[in-house]
């Protein structure tokens, strides 16, 4: 019998639809020759500290670095302690049983790294010696599943990418131990949380938000000529800048006073603008938050069931190439788009014509080709999932469209005693921009037209403004910027090119920055305002700590990101890697453990609610029980709590009168502070007005 293992209970329906496994048993279906199993994701991982003896954050156990990992059954937690899943453990019993009388497994996990991964470490755990085969397809259609069982592969072909698996699994294991332990023994107090990548990512996101908010505007001047040829008006913008107004004024004099404009230099020429590549996951990440303001985990999350729904190939590629054969298929998946509503009559155009072939290269497709429809069109799609439909649809069109055609002409002009310059761009063939109805980029000195003009011609004065700007910092990280600095270890490249010769050394992979950005939220290091991400407080003091140390060091982890790529295929070997991220762990625990924090995180009190201990934070008093998690803010209604007024509240229920609180009028009052039944901070007031039992005001 052949025993099959897919990664989702769903992706397991559908393989055994396709290979006559029908009767459902408890945790797999069999039939046929077959049982079709199931895991739910990673169903096996590697153990904590205390497995290996060691309890507590203790700095003479630092660095810990197991010999050998051990490991264990996915853990859920149950009050203060982690138990393992009892779900977990019957189904592994299951999958044990199968394995003990299969005579090959087939594995069915999702193709790509953290699939391998998954297989692997329950392989492991269930000590199966039993041979494996791999079924390794891009896409969930009947089709690509009848054609991937026809074509399986030996299960040592994918013995590097487990390796590479595997050492990203420990490296992260090492680093975030000692990085997080050696950081909370300094501080004395608190919990804290770093990570090879999430540190680094925090890194570059706080580093950004800073410099903007340091940022101080300076104000600048142009002069916008206004001439014309015959009957075309156009305008010109000064190549030169003025510091002060009065510079300004002066050569706006001088511009007024000018008998003509004298055209300097007329340069035309034709551009040909590529359309741009394929989708992989990251860039999908990027358009969705531009576009939509979706965050890369929804993104993700969307892309992931329009896969499973076979609409789609697999979401998780960092390739933006096809190799040939698909390419062969590209027409009639096409032709497939001959009814949409957006695009159809592009699609069929293209569809009927020679395709473009830049997305096209065998030797640039990594595990998976780029992000693709599949010939299952969907009839009836809900909106969000529609809309990255379309956009991987859509973005197919552009990329197998032709050339846009642009003449692009610039005028260089003089007046005054001033050189202005004069752009002006014609769309002479649209190509893949009329897929979308793109618009033109212009800049201020870009029109959409200037006249002919002949070199020594003069021209007239028709007017003249002046401008008055500024100089504007780098915004804050949205998603899609964040995506692109992660992609490129935050280097900032516009150029495509430079970008996909750079995604080999960024940092994280697409398949796992949706989560590293998710982590981050869920541990308060940042928040989302509207597209932005701007680091919280505790971020902010976090990278305070770290911004100098090896932990925040982005170019080194991408570094490692590079070597986890080498080891994926053949050209590093994973015990050195793994002996370098020993050095480094131990280098950043001692850096860490040297750290002296200003205004740390100090214990002062039990919990009113639980009795178990609270941390004071510059900003917060948190009970360190996550199953309590009362937080109570130091500022209400626009005032702060002393340390003595916070502790006062926290161990007897109430402080004194305070003065100084603000209403949203502006008004002033006093009351003392106190707890409700819900631990939820009031109002109490002195007798002589009126009680007022209302919440207190959160940070204004």
């Amino acid at each position: 019998m052949q025993v099959i293992i897919a990664e989702k209970p769903s992706v397991a329906r559908e393989i055994a639809a396709i290979v006559g496994a029908k009767n459902r048993k408890e945790g797999f279906i069999e039939g046929n020759g077959y049982a079709v199993t199931w895991a739910f994701g990673h169903l096996v991982g590697l153990a904590m500290p205390e497995q290996y003896g060691i309890e507590g954050f203790k700095a003479e156990n630092l660095p810990i670095l197991p010999p050998k990992f051990i490991l264990l059954p996915r853990q859920i937690r149950e009050g203060k302690e982690y138990k393992t899943d009892p779900g977990v453990v019957k189904q592994l019993g299951i999958i044990k049983e199968l394995f003990a009388i299969a005579d090959r497994i087939v594995v069915a996990t999702d193709a790509g790294r953290e699939g391998e991964l998954i297989f692997r470490y329950i392989y492991t755990y269930l000590d199966c010696r039993k041979p494996f085969v791999r079924l390794w397809i891009s896409s969930l259609t009947d089709k690509a599943i009848r054609e991937g069982l026809q074509h399986l592969r030996p299960g040592e072909e994918y013995d590097n990418l487990y390796l590479s698996a595997k050492a990203r699994s420990e490296a992260d294991w090492v680093v975030g131990i000692n990085a997080s332990q050696a950081l909370a023994i300094a501080a004395g107090r608190g919990v804290w949380s770093l990570g090879r990548v999430q540190t680094p990512t925090l890194a570059i996101i706080c580093s950004r938000y800073l410099e903007n908010k340091a940022f101080e505007p300076a104000t600048y001047f142009q002069l916008k000529l206004h001439t014309a040829k015959d009957a075309t008006v156009f305008s010109a913008l000064s190549a030169g800048r003025f510091d002060d107004e009065a510079a300004a004024q002066a050569a706006y004099a001088a511009v007024m006073d000018a008998d003509g404009v004298r055209v300097v230099a007329v340069e035309h020429k034709e551009v040909k603008e590529q359309p741009p590549l394929l989708y992989d996951l990251t860039t999908l990440q990027k358009e969705a938050n531009t576009r939509y303001g979706f965050s890369a985990d929804k993104t993700l999350g969307i892309a992931q069931t329009l896969y499973e729904k076979k609409h789609i190939t697999y979401p998780r590629t960092g390739s933006r190439y096809i190799p040939e054969d698909v390419a062969a298929e590209i027409r009639p998946l096409l032709a497939t788009l001959r009814e949409h509503p957006l695009f159809g009559r592009k699609a069929a155009a293209v569809a009927g014509s020679e395709i473009n072939r830049r997305s096209v290269d065998n030797d640039k497709v990594t595990d998976h080709h780029a992000l693709l429809i599949t010939e299952v069109a969907p009839t009836s799609l809900p909106a969000e999932e529609q809309t990255i439909y379309d956009l991987i649809a859509g973005r197919m069109v552009e990329a197998f469209g032709g050339v846009c055609v642009k003449d692009i002409s610039t005028a260089r002009l003089e007046c005054g005693g001033m050189e202005f310059v004069a752009r002006g761009t014609v769309v002479r063939e649209g190509g893949w921009r009329k897929v979308r109805r793109e618009p033109e980029e212009r800049t201020d000195d870009t029109t959409a037209a200037i006249p002919a003009l002949q070199e020594g011609g003069t021209l007239p004065v028709k007017g003249c403004d002046i401008e008055r700007k500024q100089t504007k910092p780098r915004p804050v990280h949205t998603e899609s910027s964040l995506l692109a600095a992660m992609e490129t270890a935050g280097r900032e490249l516009k150029d495509e090119a430079e970008r996909e010769a750079m995604k080999d050394s960024g940092i994280g992979t697409p398949a796992t920055r949706a989560a590293i950005i998710e982590t981050l939220v869920a541990r308060d290091y940042i928040r989302r305002e509207k597209k932005s991400l701007v680091p919280t407080d505790k971020g902010l003091a976090v990278y305070g700590i770290v911004k100098d140390r090896k932990i925040a060091d982005v170019a080194m982890t991408g570094s490692w990101e590079l070597a986890l790529s080498k080891i994926a295929t053949g050209e590093m070997d994973a015990a050195t890697f793994h002996c370098g991220i020993e050095v480094y762990a131990a280098q950043i625990a001692k850096e860490l453990l040297e750290v002296k924090i200003e205004g740390a995180a100090r214990l002062d009190a039990v919990c009113p609610r639980c009795g178990k201990a609270m941390t004071f934070y510059p900003k917060v008093a948190k009970c360190r029980n996550a199953d309590c998690g009362l937080t109570v803010w130091r500022t209400i209604a626009r005032k702060e709590l002393t340390d003595g007024q916070l502790t006062d509240l926290v161990t007897k229920g109430r402080t004194s009168v305070i003065k100084g609180f603000t209403k949203s009028s502006g008004e002033t009052f006093e009351a003392a502070v106190m707890f409700d039944k819900e631990y939820k901070t009031v109002f109490d007031f002195a007798p002589r007005n009126k009680p007022n039992k209302g919440r207190a005001n959160k940070r204004k």
